[in-house]
């Protein structure tokens, strides 16, 4: 949704398996939250994110078109910006240039396509930089992304990083930005080959720069970016591409535990703002049966004052403002007995689905730092989201104790207090990390 900065500034940032997100400088109390993975990796592997090898990344990361600078940033307009949008500015060094690169990767389905990113380099000399990786909040509409939307909280993240010293990057997932077709929302398959694309992209275009990456990769991302970020850093953690290795792992706010946590949590109402939930459950039904095929017309699960209208309203196209006020204020408003019973007992593909995305803290030991961050009362991605995020570790015998960001409201939004205050927090750690 596009933030208006004047207006209705609207943004769905976060993800109903990191907890959905209206971000931007207004509307912050209708924010929310989701979770997926593609068609081809539930056949393949049921819940776990695949590993890539090296004859499906031939082409992938390679620059699509020559890169746009979007602005020059002083130090002191840095901290400006980062201050109008709500994000501390003590970490600012530098001033950075933002640039957009398109770059060759695959959709959901594997098959080669184009996606669009941000990249902020810091004004500071050094030829060879950390690298952060963040991964931002759902968003439904294309001129929201990162590198393209006009409200400085998209690309806050990216500033903040780049701002302190590190060269940071922000994918805008398929089918936002630049990128056609329709998002994938909650995918965390393609949220990470779109990732690692947006990293390898990120060092042909550094070295046109005559810049360096190391190879150590620091990876972060928020609400529905927080799983994004673990399948990124499990897959750098397996090896998907030489060239870089996984530094640290610091996700914030995400919903990992969508079937367990975050869909009862939407049904119940009361921790969850009710149209947010008919926001998140609309954008996971159309998402989803796209991907995985979960009904054969929107007249089976939508009412019919909206099952003629859902499809439109997620492409990509519509606002975010225009999508709230399309959409009814409740669940039994918008959802047919079909629809409710399939979110209560989740069946078939919706529940192979939700199986994997699921399994994002499931399997497997990180062999780097690792961090989760959350705030008790997040009204979108509910604490027991990361209550079964540290309980899989645990079972792996990971040592995790999840932080605690506070209760910091941003625009009458805790979820979006933890973006802001997370970010902090994360560049503070990140810097005094072994280079």
């Amino acid at each position: 949704m596009k933030s208006l900065r004047n207006g209705r500034a609207v943004v769905l940032a976060a993800a109903v398996c990191a907890g959905m997100a209206l971000t931007g400088p207004a509307l912050a109390q209708t924010r929310p939250v989701a979770a997926r993975a593609s068609a081809q990796a539930l056949k393949a592997s049921g819940a776990t994110v695949p590993t890539m090898s090296p004859a499906r990344t031939t082409g992938r990361g390679r620059l699509a078109a020559e890169p746009v600078h979007l602005r020059t940033l002083s130090k002191t307009d840095a901290s400006r910006a980062l201050a109008q949008a709500g994000f501390g500015p003590d970490a600012v060094r530098y001033g950075v240039d933002l640039y957009r690169l398109l770059y060759r990767t695959v959709d959901a389905e594997g098959r080669p396509t184009v996606a669009s990113g941000l990249i902020v380099l810091p004004r500071n000399g050094e030829r060879r930089l950390r690298m952060v990786s963040f991964t931002h909040g759902t968003q439904s509409y294309k001129e929201d992304a990162p590198s393209i939307g006009e409200d400085d909280f998209s690309s806050a993240p990216a500033i903040t990083f780049g701002s302190a010293g590190f060269a940071a990057v922000t994918p805008d997932y398929l089918g936002l930005g630049e990128g056609p077709g329709t998002h994938p929302w909650m995918d965390v398959p393609s949220e990470t080959t779109a990732s690692l694309d947006m990293l390898r992209a990120a060092r042909v275009f550094m070295a046109r720069e005559g810049r360096t990456p190391q190879r150590r990769v620091l990876v972060t991302g928020f609400s529905q970016g927080a799983s994004a970020a673990l399948g990124l850093a499990r897959a750098l953690q397996d090896g998907a591409d030489s060239s870089y290795r996984l530094g640290a792992v610091a996700p914030i706010s995400g919903a990992y535990a969508f079937r367990d946590a975050e869909i009862p949590a939407l049904l119940a109402g009361g921790e969850i703002n009710p149209k947010m939930a008919v926001a998140y459950t609309t954008y996971l039904l159309v998402a989803w049966n796209r991907l995985h095929h979960l009904y054969d017309s929107p007249t089976e699960v939508f009412k019919a004052a909206y099952a003629d209208k859902v499809d439109r309203l997620f492409d990509g196209t519509t606002p975010g403002p225009e999508m709230l006020d399309a959409l009814p204020d409740s669940l039994d408003q918008l959802l047919t007995p079909r629809g409710l019973d399939l979110l209560r007992h989740p069946s078939g593909p919706f529940a192979k689905a939700l199986k994997a995305a699921d399994g994002t803290c499931d399997g497997w030991v990180p062999r780097a730092p690792i961090r989760l961050y959350y705030s008790a009362g997040d009204e979108q991605a509910v604490t027991a989201n990361t209550e079964h995020c540290r309980d899989a570790f645990h079972a792996n015998g990971v040592d995790l104790t999840p932080i605690d960001l506070g209760p910091y409201d941003y625009e009458g939004s805790r979820h979006l207090g933890t973006a802001v205050r997370g970010t902090a927090a994360i560049v503070d750690w990140f810097a005094h990390l072994p280079a």
